[in-house]
C-alpha cells in the first residue's frame, strides 16, 4: 500500500511501493487523501463542487501511478481516493496491508522536519510495517 499526496517525496514513495509489490508478487493499493476543500462536509451534505473536486483528485491519482503501471505491468493497482485526514484512512488500510509506504513529509509542515505528522502517526500506530521514504539529497 502507498500513500499518495502529490508531493515530490510522494512520487518517490510510489516508485518504492511498485518495486516492493513487484518483488513480493502482490498487488498495490494507492490511497490518495485530499483535503484541499471540505467546506460543508461535516454539515452532512456534499455539494456539486465537492463531487467535481473528487473527480479531479481521482484523475490526479491515476496520473501519478500511470507511468509506474507501464514499468511494472504485473503489479495490479487499486486506486482509492478519500476526503480529509490521511492518517485515519491509512491506518484503516494498514490492517490488511503487508507494507505501508509513505513519504517522510507531504505538502504541509516544515521543510526541516524529519517526519511529518501523518508519517509520524503511521510509524507509531499502523498495523503493518511502515516504510518512510525521504527526499533525495
Amino acid at each position: 500500500m502507498v500513500g499518495v499526496d502529490g508531493s515530490p517525496v510522494s512520487d518517490m514513495a510510489i516508485a518504492v511501493a511498485f518495486t516492493e509489490a513487484a518483488e513480493r508478487g502482490v498487488g498495490l493499493v494507492a490511497v490518495h487523501v485530499w483535503t484541499d476543500w471540505d467546506s460543508g462536509r461535516f454539515a452532512g451534505h456534499i455539494n456539486l463542487a465537492e463531487t467535481e473536486l473528487d473527480k479531479v483528485e481521482r484523475a490526479i491519482l491515476a496520473e501519478r501511478v500511470a507511468g509506474w503501471q507501464e514499468k511494472f505491468p504485473d503489479v495490479r493497482i487499486t486506486r482509492k481516493a478519500e476526503v480529509s485526514a490521511p492518517a485515519p484512512h491509512l491506518l484503516a488500510w494498514s490492517k490488511i496491508a503487508q507494507l505501508l509506504v509513505v513519504g517522510s513529509r507531504g505538502r504541509g509542515g516544515f521543510a526541516g522536519m524529519l517526519l511529518g505528522s501523518t508519517a509520524n502517526t503511521l510509524v507509531q500506530h499502523a498495523s503493518c510495517p511502515v516504510m518512510v521514504v525521504h527526499p533525495a539529497r
